[in-house]
């Protein structure tokens, strides 16, 4: 959790960030932000996180009908399910594509490890994170590792959001019951997005250990526009 130290104005703290940046992304997921940085990250962590939370108790749902053998519920639930899921990995695409483009456009680069199959439980996820590590620690460095991170974060949101959809439209067409291994597919699936979550947030941080304070007020109004719920973070609105 950053540090909430609040003494420095934000050009003053920008030079001495820009003197002292950190060497990895574990020490700028304990480092300090300035005011304004700081409150934009927490809004954007807890808005990704509140919805994740929200999904996760209507995956609860569909499970626990499930478990009770009552496939009708169950049914009705996934499809709640299925349109949070979208809900969330759409919110997830539009942060990754916020800092891409502010990325590509600035030239911002943050501190970035590879991505883990470790901290995915699906095949597709695996797979892609797999390659994408491989590829980060043996073909790519620096800029190009730092987009090939987010590019794949975004296909794996897709892929994720494909079976995620594709589960739910076939038990909608079953009647009464389906398949048990399908039930257990959808909490996998929402563990790998839970995951996209934690890999996106820690992204976000380290991007604002990197970003100069002269950027951040045209990072947070294309983010903001992006996704409107984040308007409390926008001192104009304030």
């Amino acid at each position: 959790i950053p540090n909430r130290n609040r003494g420095c104005s934000l050009g003053l703290v920008g030079t001495k960030r820009a003197r002292q940046r950190s060497r990895s992304v574990r020490e700028d997921w304990f480092a300090w932000l300035p005011n304004e940085m700081d409150h934009l990250f927490d809004a954007t962590r807890g808005e990704l996180e509140s919805s994740n939370v929200i999904l996760s108790i209507a995956l609860d749902g569909t499970i626990s009908y499930w478990e009770q053998r009552k496939f009708e519920q169950a049914k009705e639930c996934s499809i709640v399910f299925a349109d949070l899921f979208d809900r969330l990995a759409i919110r997830l695409c539009l942060v990754i594509r916020t800092i891409k483009e502010h990325g590509s456009h600035f030239g911002t680069l943050p501190n970035v490890t590879p991505l883990s199959s470790s901290n995915f439980r699906g095949a597709t996820a695996q797979k892609i994170s797999t390659m994408s590590g491989l590829l980060a620690k043996l073909v790519f460095s620096g800029r190009t590792r730092f987009f090939h991170k987010l590019n794949s974060i975004e296909e794996i949101i897709g892929e994720l959001q494909t079976e995620a959809r594709a589960i739910v439209t076939d038990v909608a067409d079953r009647n009464p019951a389906f398949p048990d291994h399908a039930w257990r597919e959808l909490e996998v699936l929402g563990y790998d997005l839970n995951s996209c979550v934690g890999e996106t947030t820690v992204i976000l941080k380290s991007f604002f250990c990197a970003l100069p304070p002269e950027e951040l007020e045209p990072f947070r109004r294309k983010l903001v526009s992006l996704v409107p719920d984040l308007r409390s973070a926008d001192p104009e609105r304030k």
